[in-house]
C-alpha cells in the first residue's frame, strides 16, 4: 500500500513552492497526503520519488495535479437550509446597499456562485450585485466561466433548490445540451472570476458578503487564523462572513472580531 511520510510531503510541498509559487506548507498533512495518494493513483505512480520527477519536469503535469490536490467539491444549493438562512437573515440587510459587492473565495468549479446568483435574482438584487468568483485553480475557473454543469445532478440540484424555498421552475434557470446544464449568460454578467491565492494573495477590495464554504477544512489552524484576518479586512463594517457547516471560527482570536447571525448556519458578522 503506497504512502508519503512527512519528509516526503515536505519535499513535495517544497518543491512546488518553489518551482510553480503554490504554497501548501499550511494546508492540513492528513488531507494532503490523501490528495496526493489519489493523484498517484489517477497517474500511475508507484512510488513518490517518480511524483518528484516528473514535477520537476512537467509543469503540464503539475496543472493536472492541482485538479487532486485542491478543493473541487461543490455542488447548486449545498445545504439548503443555509441558503434559505442566508435569504431570510442576510439578503433583506444587504437590499439596504445601492451596490452590494460579494466574494465566493474557494469557488471550485461555480455551482455556489450560481446559487447565489439565483438566490438574489429572486430577492430583486441581482442587478445591483458584483460578485467577484475566486480560486486557486485556473481549471476550476475555466470550467465555471463556461458555468457548464454536468447533466446529471441536475435532479439533485432542483430539490436543493426546492427545499430552499426556490420561487420559480428551476429549469427556467439553464438550457441544456445532451450532457450539461448551461446557467443562462443573463444572470452571469454581473460575475466575474479569477484566481486569487489565500495563502499569499492580499486584500482586493470591500465587500458585504463574503462566502468560504468548506475550504477551511482543508487548511491548518495558523492559515485558517491568516484567512479570517483576510475576511475581516476586507470585510465593510457590519459586513457578513458564511463558512461551511462544520467548520468553525471559536479556535481563533479573530472571532472576538464577529458576531453569530446563525450559529447553527455558520453565519457571521463583521462587529464595527
Amino acid at each position: 500500500m503506497k504512502d508519503i511520510d512527512n519528509e516526503e510531503l515536505d519535499v513535495l510541498v517544497s518543491l512546488i513552492h518553489r518551482q510553480y509559487g503554490y504554497d501548501f506548507s499550511d494546508y492540513a498533512p492528513s488531507s494532503l497526503k490523501r490528495r496526493f495518494l489519489r493523484f498517484m493513483d489517477h497517474a500511475a505512480i508507484e512510488e513518490v520519488g517518480e511524483l518528484t520527477s516528473r514535477l520537476q519536469q512537467d509543469a503540464v503535469f503539475f496543472e493536472r495535479m492541482t485538479q487532486f490536490i485542491t478543493v473541487n467539491v461543490t455542488e447548486m444549493f449545498r445545504d439548503p437550509l443555509f441558503y434559505r438562512a442566508l435569504r431570510e437573515l442576510v439578503l433583506p440587510r444587504l437590499a439596504t446597499y445601492p451596490i452590494i459587492k460579494i466574494w465566493h473565495a474557494g469557488c471550485a468549479t461555480g455551482e455556489e456562485v450560481f446559487s447565489m446568483i439565483i438566490l438574489l435574482r429572486e430577492a430583486g438584487l441581482l442587478e445591483r450585485c458584483r460578485i467577484y468568483a475566486t480560486d486557486l485553480n485556473a481549471l476550476n475557473l475555466d470550467k465555471a466561466e463556461k458555468a457548464f454543469i454536468p447533466l446529471k445532478c441536475m435532479k439533485d440540484y432542483t430539490q436543493n433548490y426546492q427545499q430552499m424555498g426556490g420561487m420559480e421552475d428551476f429549469s427556467g434557470y439553464y438550457t441544456a445540451d445532451h450532457e450539461h446544464a448551461i446557467i443562462h449568460p443573463t444572470l452571469r454578467r454581473n460575475v466575474v472570476f479569477f484566481q486569487h491565492n489565500l495563502v499569499t494573495d492580499q486584500v482586493f477590495n470591500e465587500f458585504q458578503l463574503i462566502c468560504c464554504r468548506n475550504v477551511f477544512i482543508y487548511f491548518n489552524r495558523q492559515l485558517q487564523e491568516r484567512v479570517l484576518r483576510l475576511f475581516y479586512d476586507s470585510l465593510a463594517p457590519l459586513g457578513y462572513l458564511t463558512l461551511g457547516l462544520k467548520e468553525s471560527m471559536l479556535f481563533s482570536g479573530e472571532h472576538r472580531r464577529f458576531e453569530p447571525v446563525s450559529a447553527a448556519y455558520k453565519i457571521f458578522r463583521r462587529k464595527n
